[in-house]
């Protein structure tokens, strides 16, 4: 499974910090920021479980950034 998010992340060494923290938090989850993006992208993928995102959204609201979740564009 693979979540996008949108967020107001744009500081590489901030996302570094976020990552650590996502991957410390959500031991199967794989995680990167894509902060070309205009929408600072952060991509998570698990091939073990559900992605938890509104878990996701409160760790980074927890270091004062906002994410939500971009929609499929099927």
């Amino acid at each position: 499974m693979v979540e996008v998010f949108r967020t107001n992340v744009k500081d590489q060494d901030h996302a570094v910090i976020l990552l650590d923290h996502i991957h410390q938090t959500f031991r199967g989850y794989h995680a990167n920021f894509d902060l070309e993006d205009c929408d600072n992208i952060l991509r998570v993928a698990s091939n073990q479980e559900f992605i938890r995102a509104t878990c996701l959204i409160k760790l980074l609201s927890e270091f004062g950034y906002e994410a939500e979740i971009l929609p499929d564009d099927f």
